[in-house]
């Protein structure tokens, strides 16, 4: 028992000195929770200490009252040990990977990094799953959310969330300077989703129009800020990013980023399912761009390695370039990936920010400006720093069956690069 004066009669007042008729009962240990006595056996609410369920008058005398009263005094000695935080709860446990781990790492309470993060697009299908995994990571310090509707309540129902990252939201275009002022990361996942027959590239023409007003405004009120770009078609969107922020004087080869990384986290959820492997083990690089055949993942350089047979190596490759298209489909009219593409871009940023704040080693793929192929950008590994791109690691050694896939992409690459380029020229 406590010192006298910390001790609590079960009225709730303190028990200014010891009873001297009866000695104290010797309590239960303190890991013993009180769940574990028989119910017959506790007491019960609305009943005083002592008294028996039945009639409600004192049990003294049976067996059943000395087991209440050890109980009652167990459950006061409880309450008086110091508070603990609950372990974590394990519902991010999934997203962690050996490459980009980033995501585990951002749910631990050992993160240093302040972080402010502007997403733009926020109130879409993909923005507000996103905005939804900044919030929750330590890693953020400072969330902004811009949209041309609805940002006001997205940003609301996110800041009722118990976690440090402070949540604004900003709406429309006399909002945005003050959305990107300060930011160290901007990710855009602003545009229309493809619909069921659509292509990515049918999206050109209003993406294009809006990923070339976003990246002018980053130009202006955020220039040092890293980009990272989901606004589909990412082979053109990207180029656009580049022409417009080299219009404004700002621009930086290292800080500008497609994000494909959902076409490494199909390739490795898809290579695990064929293979009976834990995806969470699983790392396949993915390649090139982030349209149909333009995606080329290396299985050869799987991690673990894996041997798979030229009909299923080349149905699961397949597999991998339609991923997005099985997705519309399944969804028939409702939208395109959203939730794999929020949870996609989180690990890219989290990585990102990982290596802003000074982690080594941390490499993700994402479609650059590249030399590493016959165009202009190209999406490879990247060993990722403190100043964005620290280097680019290459394709490495590929087999005949790659070397294919990617001869027959560069045509594809170099028109949607073109056009994303002429399109900027061609702005007024």
């Amino acid at each position: 028992l406590p010192p006298t004066r910390d001790r609590v009669s079960p009225s709730g007042r303190p028990d200014s000195a010891p009873r001297a008729q009866e000695a104290p009962p010797r309590l239960p240990p303190r890991t013993a929770p009180t769940d574990r006595i028989p119910r017959d056996l506790r007491g019960g609410r609305g009943r005083k200490p002592g008294h028996s369920r039945e009639t409600g008058r004192s049990g003294a005398g049976r067996p059943g009252a000395v087991w209440r009263s050890l109980v009652s005094l167990a459950s006061r000695q409880l309450l008086r040990l110091p508070f603990r935080s609950p372990p974590a709860p394990a519902m991010f446990s999934a997203l962690a990977r050996p490459a980009g781990a980033a995501l585990r790492r951002s749910f631990s309470t050992s993160a240093q990094k302040n972080a402010k993060v502007a997403v733009l697009g926020a109130s879409g299908g993909i923005g507000q799953p996103l905005a939804l995994l900044l919030k929750n990571s330590p890693l953020v310090s400072r969330l902004t959310l811009y949209d041309i509707a609805h940002t006001p309540g997205v940003a609301a129902d996110l800041s009722h969330i118990e976690t440090r990252a402070t949540v604004k939201g900003y709406l429309g275009p006399e909002q945005l300077p003050d959305c990107l002022k300060g930011c160290d990361v901007v990710v855009i996942p602003a545009g229309v989703p493809r619909k069921p027959g659509m292509t990515r590239d049918d999206l050109f023409n209003t993406n294009a129009s809006i990923v070339a007003t976003l990246t002018a405004a980053c130009a202006q009120h955020c220039p040092e800020a890293m980009i990272c770009i989901i606004s589909n078609p990412v082979n053109s969107t990207i180029p656009i990013a580049t022409e417009v922020f080299k219009k404004h004087g700002a621009y930086n080869p290292n800080k500008i980023f497609g994000v494909t990384t959902l076409d490494i986290v199909r390739a490795n959820t898809f290579i695990a399912e064929l293979k009976g492997l834990d995806p969470a083990r699983v790392n396949v690089p993915v390649i090139g761009g982030h349209a149909g055949k333009t995606i080329i993942p290396l299985i050869s350089q799987c991690t673990p390695k894996v041997d798979l047979p030229q009909d299923q190596l080349t149905a699961v490759t397949g597999r991998i370039q339609e991923a997005g298209t099985e997705v519309v489909k399944a969804k028939a009219g409702a939208g395109s990936a959203t939730l794999s593409m929020a949870y996609a871009g989180a690990r890219f940023v989290f990585s990102l920010v990982d290596a802003m704040n000074g982690k080594e080693g941390v490499v993700e793929c994402s479609f650059v400006k590249s030399q590493e192929a016959d165009c202009g950008y190209f999406s490879t590994p990247l060993l990722l720093g403190k100043k964005g791109i620290e280097k680019n690691l290459g394709i490495g050694r590929i087999s005949p069956f790659e070397e294919k896939m990617i001869a027959e992409a560069i045509p594809e690459l170099k028109a949607s690069i073109k056009k994303g380029e002429e399109f900027v020229k061609n702005m007024k």
